[in-house]
Parts: C-alpha cells; sequence; structure tokens
C-alpha cells in the first residue's frame, strides 16, 4: 500500500518493532500505523497489517492527533462535518462552546471512534477517564450523548478556568491544568505542542465548513 493513510487505528497485539513516540498524556488512547519499505524503495504507511513478505515497524503515539511525526496532512484529511450532529449541537448551546472546536477536539481524541477506549481506562469520543467522567454526571461514557455532554461540559469549565483562551483550555484537555499552571502555559512537551497546535488548525477546519 503506496498511498499515506489519513486515519490510525486503535493499537492491539501484533509482530514487527515498536516505535514510542511519547509518554506525555498516559490517559489517551494508543494508536500505530505501520510502515514498511516497498520493492522500490518507497516508505508506505497503513493501518492494516503488511504482508508477510514485508518487515515492518509499528509507530505508536498517544492520541490520534498526537504525534508529532505523523505524515498525515492535517490541512487536507477528512472532516467529520455530519456525525453525532444532534448531539454536538445540544452540548454547544447548553455550554455556550463552539460547535467546531467541539467537532475539533473529538477528532484529535478519537478520531470520533466512539469506542475508542485507553489502557489506562479513558473513554469514548473525547476520552473521558472514569473520574471525570463521574465529576461530569456521566453514568456510561461510550454512550454518545453522555460523552459528548460530559466532554464538552469540561472543555466549558477550562474555557471558563482560562477566559476564554482555547489555546490553554486545549493544552489543559490534553495535559492536564496543574501541568499548565506549572509552565506558566502550553506545557513544553511534544505531544502537548503538537495537540494544541492540530486542534487549532482542525477547529478553524472546521469553522469555515460550518
Amino acid at each position: 500500500m503506496g498511498c499515506l493513510l489519513a486515519f490510525a487505528v486503535q493499537a492491539t497485539e501484533g509482530t514487527g518493532k515498536r516505535n514510542s513516540f511519547g509518554n506525555v498524556n498516559d490517559d489517551a488512547p494508543r494508536y500505530r500505523v505501520f510502515t514498511y519499505r516497498q520493492s522500490n524503495g518507497v516508505v508506505a504507511f497503513t493501518d492494516q497489517v503488511p504482508a508477510r513478505q514485508h518487515s515492518f515497524s509499528v509507530m505508536e503515539f498517544s492520541c490520534y492527533a498526537c504525534d508529532p511525526h505523523s505524515r498525515v496532512d492535517w490541512y487536507a484529511t477528512r472532516l467529520f462535518t455530519t456525525e453525532y450532529t444532534t448531539q454536538i449541537a445540544a452540548a454547544a448551546r447548553r455550554y455556550d462552546v463552539d460547535p467546531a472546536l467541539i467537532r475539533a477536539l473529538i477528532h484529535a481524541e478519537s478520531g470520533f471512534n466512539p469506542n475508542a477506549r485507553s489502557r489506562k481506562g479513558a473513554m469514548g469520543l473525547m476520552q473521558l477517564m472514569p473520574g471525570t467522567a463521574s465529576d461530569m454526571g456521566v453514568s456510561n461514557a461510550f454512550v454518545v450523548q453522555q460523552n459528548i455532554e460530559g466532554g464538552v461540559k469540561y472543555l466549558a469549565m477550562l474555557l471558563e478556568q482560562y477566559r476564554g483562551d482555547v489555546t490553554l483550555a486545549t493544552a489543559a484537555y490534553n495535559a492536564g491544568p496543574g501541568a499548565v499552571a506549572k509552565y506558566g502555559g502550553v506545557p513544553p512537551f511534544a505531544e502537548t505542542v503538537t495537540y494544541v497546535q492540530r486542534v487549532k488548525l482542525l477547529h478553524e477546519r472546521y469553522r469555515t465548513r460550518a
């Protein structure tokens, strides 16, 4: 497979050499992309286990948009503009959050996979940890409406805490408010910096498509 893939899949058991691309947010899901060299020398990237004749590596990273070395074209990758419209619109109205930002965050967190689950227990579209889910009144984070409601409620709290600063709010969503406070801004972690940049880009793209 010679084309670059715009989507990664959650990590499962497999063979091949593993390359970790960061550990800043261990509560995010682990994803993987296979890479191998074709007979013509071209390096290919795929979300499918390569054929047996190929020697391959498995590139792991902690959330859909967190890999600093991602070859995805974030300016062109497909947007999820019609998924969960009713739930996103309702939460956006209730908590006064830009629906384009909600879509950008879901895209970055889980790639719009409602069944995403991290090895530490973060769940669903907006990757809620059990404690956060409980605090936000979410009883089942794999129910789309509850997950979006809880995630947007938490995002709204962060936006209020940082006086509407989307950059700081998204940094805190990824690395935690404690890390933002410690560094007085976006923590200098490769994954968090990458995450914030890609959420910003996705936010702009979703906003222009609204």
